[in-house]
């Protein structure tokens, strides 16, 4: 079984390209996303415990299943803890055998930017220029540079509640080529002459990090860190101005923006789910006055095919190391030899 650390992604990142490697995660998610009805779904098991939310994400098609386990805890930064960590491991369905256990914490980031540029390219102005980015926190810098890709980004107007945060992102980001960042004092200022609002906090609660007022017509505006019951960034009254995507309704209605309306409102306000869009069942963005809204949570397909993408590119490039988390043992009855040394 292969094991794929930190240091190995690292690695692949540096070989395979950052740029490389999002444009086929991103060509995996459209494959993935198109074979919708192959795979076996299910919302998240979830279990809330004080200070946060643990998680396991299971999805499986004829050939592979995969689960990421993940966290949120809001308050572990106060104690010098990451908000968010991640593992995740790829199984053959043939034989229930592992064939990666890797770690998910930055692979969690990659592919959730993957996801959201996807949409970004189908759902916002082709001529958009400027992001709004509120909350610059673990996943901002990824953010960025992943739209980078799918549009001609010139400016980025970004605000966090914590003034380190911010000055993180701009330390990180200031090298960019071509990239106007302004560091804003509130997130209406930032949103002011966005074409694009991307907002992921991990505020806890229903929070109006982002105001009804604010919005205006033509915009697009990616929602990413409500992704638990209780936790919002919208003000209600912005969910009923747009066109609502969500990737995978069962779970958006328990832990998205959508989970405040009713379930006549959801019925009615939902437009699509994320591989209606991938496939052209339905079209993305129909005008420029229009205001369109991802409202993401997180899907264990996108784990899926970030794990299938990581697989495939670790044998590549002969990355990780094969340790026995299997018993390497000859005959299949006797496990007890596994521990006696006799592997007959």
């Amino acid at each position: 079984m292969k094991v794929f650390t930190v240091e190995d992604l690292a690695k692949l990142i540096e070989q395979h390209g950052f740029d490389q490697f999002m444009l086929d995660l991103m060509s995996y998610m459209k494959k993935d996303f198109s074979r919708w009805e192959e795979f076996d779904k299910s919302p998240r098991h979830a279990i809330h415990v004080d200070g946060g939310v643990i998680e396991l994400m299971p999805v499986a098609d004829k050939k592979h299943y995969t689960f990421k386990y993940v966290n949120g805890h809001p308050k572990n930064p106060l104690s010098g803890l990451q908000t968010v960590i991640a593992t995740g491991q790829i199984s053959s369905v043939a034989n229930g055998y592992p064939l990666m256990f890797s770690e998910m914490t930055v692979l969690t980031a990659l592919r959730t930017a993957a996801a959201t540029v996807i949409m970004t390219d189908i759902l916002s102005r082709k001529n958009s220029k400027t992001i709004a980015l509120i909350g610059t926190g673990a996943q901002s810098e990824f953010q960025v540079l992943a739209h980078m890709l799918v549009r001609d980004i010139q400016e980025v107007r970004y605000y966090d509640t914590d003034p380190q945060a911010m000055q993180k992102f701009a330390k990180n980001m200031q090298d960019t080529d071509g990239l106007k960042l302004v560091a804003c004092k509130s997130a209406e200022e930032a949103i002011d002459t966005a074409d694009i609002v991307i907002v992921c906090t991990a505020c806890k609660g229903h929070v109006d990090v982002i105001l009804d007022k604010c919005i205006k017509p033509g915009m697009h505006i990616n929602g990413l860190g409500g992704d638990c019951p209780g936790k919002t960034e919208f003000e209600l009254a912005i969910l009923y101005r747009g066109k609502i995507v969500v990737e995978y309704i069962p779970q958006t209605v328990i832990e998205g923006e959508i989970q405040r309306l009713s379930p006549d409102e959801i019925k009615k306000m939902i437009y699509a789910e994320y591989w209606e869009l991938v496939t052209g069942k339905k079209p993305g963005r129909e005008n420029n006055e229009e205001i369109t809204i991802y409202d993401s949570v997180g899907f264990a397909l996108e784990d899926y095919s970030a794990l299938r993408l990581v697989y495939d590119l670790a044998n590549k490039y002969n990355l990780g190391c094969d340790l026995n988390l299997v018993p390497p043992i000859k005959d299949p009855k006797n496990l007890i030899s596994a521990l006696t040394g006799n592997k007959k």
